[in-house]
């Protein structure tokens, strides 16, 4: 059987320590059966490492950060796909989401598809929002604050005990142990991602993850869960092995089935010592280990680009379990040219 031609357009290609999710996207996009991809890598940073991957991206585009304003950010978008004709977009970072949720038809006018959550599904499970969702939803889920400043601390310890969980609305999350570690947290926090910055209750447990793909009708087309095993200073998984758990795959599937949610996600869980889980945040796209369940036999990717092109995709139900992915760092060497290049031409 041929396979389809199309152009794939993918942001998220900071592989760094704390990795975006699209290089594994684009790893497991290659390997579908059903497309033949041209890969157009979309990126906000000259050193971001997908630039400099050997046969990874045909072409680089760098487009303004989201803050410079939607209308800019999808203006480089439409100048870019002049020159791609692009068919599918697979954008991968929190911070960049609202901007393309909020202009799906203007890009579908351009013919270019996506297959994102709706803006109520994005907003109802944020971070600072996630109380209500729980009780919304019938899912268990940490006590927090929502901090505007550091005056309300005293609130935050009439309310918790030591270590909390301080986060931020898109990224970083820190253990604080005392009233100092709090402060200094809301303050890295809140100069990187604004306010408000939210204090979790911590809840002790086995931290452990599902990626989890919905069809925007309440179907779970595609679902692995898996605990951690090596995890980094920022909190990312460098490590990590799927697992048998059917009380994690029936909580995925009611809150996809509740919600209806549309699109790609991750569920970040604690398991308590009494086997009871709590939601402690929902990402709202395909996470940085993603090529995991593609190598468990869930090639979440292709089914993302199959769902946008609307296409017909029948519920994967079957994963290897004890499949495991352990993520490594290594130096590529490159000439300056194509430093220079992305530098002073905004694309390779």
């Amino acid at each position: 059987m041929s396979k389809q031609k199309i152009t794939l357009a993918v942001t998220g290609l900071n592989n760094t320590d704390n990795p975006g999710p699209g290089v594994p996207v684009i790893r497991g996009i290659k390997e579908s059966a059903e497309f033949d991809v041209r890969i157009i890598g979309l990126v906000y940073e000259n050193l971001e490492p997908g630039i400099y991957m050997e046969d990874l991206c045909d072409r680089i585009f760098q487009i303004p950060y989201p803050s410079a304003g939607s209308n800019e950010l999808i203006e480089r978008i439409e100048t870019i796909n002049q020159q791609e004709k692009i068919d599918v977009l697979i954008p991968n970072l929190d911070a960049e989401l609202f901007s393309f949720m909020k202009n799906e038809e203007r890009l579908k006018n351009l013919g270019i598809h996506t297959f994102l959550p709706n803006l109520k599904q994005f907003q109802e499970r944020d971070k600072d929002k996630l109380q209500e969702f729980g009780k919304k939803y019938d899912v268990k889920v940490p006590g927090s604050l929502n901090m505007g400043s550091t005056s309300q601390i005293s609130d935050l310890e009439d309310k918790f005990d030591y270590p909390v969980m301080i986060k931020g609305q898109f990224y970083d999350a820190y253990v604080a142990k005392n009233k100092e570690q709090v402060k200094q947290a809301f303050h890295d926090i809140s100069s990187k991602w604004g306010l408000p910055v939210i204090a979790q209750e911590f809840v002790k447990g086995t931290e452990v993850n599902v990626i989890a793909l919905g069809d925007g009708l309440g179907n779970t087309i595609a679902a692995v869960p898996m605990r951690k095993q090596y995890i980094t200073d920022k909190g990312k998984a460098w490590g990590g092995i799927t697992l048998a758990d059917d009380k994690m795959m029936e909580l995925t599937r009611s809150i996809i089935q509740k919600t209806k949610w549309k699109g790609g996600m991750e569920l970040e869980l604690i398991k308590n010592s009494k086997g009871e889980y709590y939601l402690i945040e929902i990402n709202p796209r395909i996470p940085a280990w993603v090529y995991l369940a593609v190598g468990a036999g869930q090639n979440i990717p292709e089914a993302l680009v199959k769902l946008a092109l609307g296409h017909e995709v029948k519920p994967m139900t079957e994963y290897k379990i004890g499949k495991m992915f352990v993520r490594y760092s290594y130096d590529v060497i490159v000439d300056l040219e194509k430093f220079a290049a992305i530098s002073m031409n905004k694309e390779i």
